[in-house]
């Protein structure tokens, strides 16, 4: 899509860091951002640094896009996290000392790729090895699951100042992969739940370093009414949650954000829009499209917008293979909720 909507498109490898300065620099560009992907966030850090543009520095990219990382600084900086050990390709797992369930990712991935959870050691050498196929630096992390309700968070920095945007409640397939069928925003919770979620993402941002743009951070609300830090990437939610659900739901054009951020201005955090309650319903099965075409007939003003849809020659496995999505949006949400993916 970018190719094709793009006013000038070059074909270099995102990975290729020096040659994306230099085509930088021959243009002359006065910002560079990346929207959702991990990938493209460090190759902006990169190519920030060597321009002398606005962006986070590149050691806070790495400890925000490395799960390992990450789970170091939020233990030494006092962020609810859970305890993790980080596992090579040439490392023993019999010395690893856990307790069940757990989860085992990919130390340096996103969009549910790689991600197993276990309730005992049966399978812990597979999702290990899975994992690590997945991991671009072929390490996966092992650490204790969290169980609780599943939320996103989206904050927007600058200058080290964090202005919340959007709590969004999570709709997953559960386990083994936990790929999410759908997002809700605002997130229905009391406003005491809403201020305890502000205060711990903003010190884990704090924590990180975290100074410049968009930021996506993943919780888990717990059963003892306290929140454990998942991960946090300084960038924006994927899933269109930050292009187009913050703004359907908050009035709040996060993505002229991210730019103006890119460009070195304060950004405008102003709702623009008229605030309301907006979800994504991803497709997995014929009952996704059956709900799509009651939405339809039914309230066909809440439809804001259907992606193309694949056909079902494949299984979902990840946030990548999913057949298609469609965007909703409503003044409430009892409106809305008909339409909902359902719980895991």
């Amino acid at each position: 899509m970018g190719e094709k909507t793009a006013d000038f498109f070059y074909p270099i490898s995102i990975t290729e860091i020096e040659a994306i300065a230099n085509q930088c620099r021959e243009i002359g560009v006065d910002g560079i951002c990346t929207i959702a992907t991990d990938l493209g966030n460090i190759t902006v850090s990169q190519v920030a640094e060597r321009l002398g543009l606005v962006g986070n520095p590149v050691d806070v990219v790495d400890r925000s896009t490395n799960k390992h990382l990450m789970r170091e600084t939020f233990a030494r900086c006092g962020d609810p996290s859970p305890r993790s050990y980080v596992v090579g390709p040439e490392d023993d797992l019999s010395s690893l000392e856990l307790d069940y369930p757990i989860i085992v990712k990919p130390v340096d991935r996103s969009g549910s790729r790689g991600i197993t959870e276990l309730d005992d050691a049966a399978g812990l050498a597979e999702a290990v090895t899975l994992a690590q196929s997945e991991s671009f630096s072929c390490e996966a992390i092992v650490e204790e699951f969290m169980t609780g309700e599943e939320f996103s968070v989206e904050f927007c920095s600058w200058e080290g100042e964090h202005t919340f945007l959007a709590l969004t409640k999570k709709f997953t397939t559960g386990a083994p992969g936990f790929v999410e069928t759908g997002h809700l925003e605002p997130a229905p919770v009391s406003d005491e739940t809403l201020d305890q979620v502000k205060t711990v993402v903003s010190h884990a941002l704090d924590s990180l370093g975290v100074r410049y743009g968009a930021s996506h951070s993943e919780v888990i609300l717990r059963a003892d009414g306290t929140f454990g830090i998942v991960e946090i990437g300084s960038r924006m939610g994927g899933d269109c949650i930050g292009s187009d659900l913050v703004y359907l739901s908050t009035g709040i054009d996060f993505t002229t954000a991210v730019i103006e951020v890119a460009l070195g201005e304060r950004p405008s955090l102003d709702p623009k829009g008229q605030p309301g309650v907006a979800a994504i319903r991803f497709v997995f099965s014929q009952t996704d499209l059956d709900a799509l075409s009651d939405l339809k007939s039914s309230r066909p003003d809440m439809l804001e917008f259907e992606s193309p849809m694949e056909s079902f020659d494949h299984q979902v496995t990840d946030s990548s293979s999913r057949f298609g999505y469609y965007i909703m949006r409503a003044d409430t949400l009892d409106e809305l909720a008909p339409w909902l993916p359902r719980e895991a």
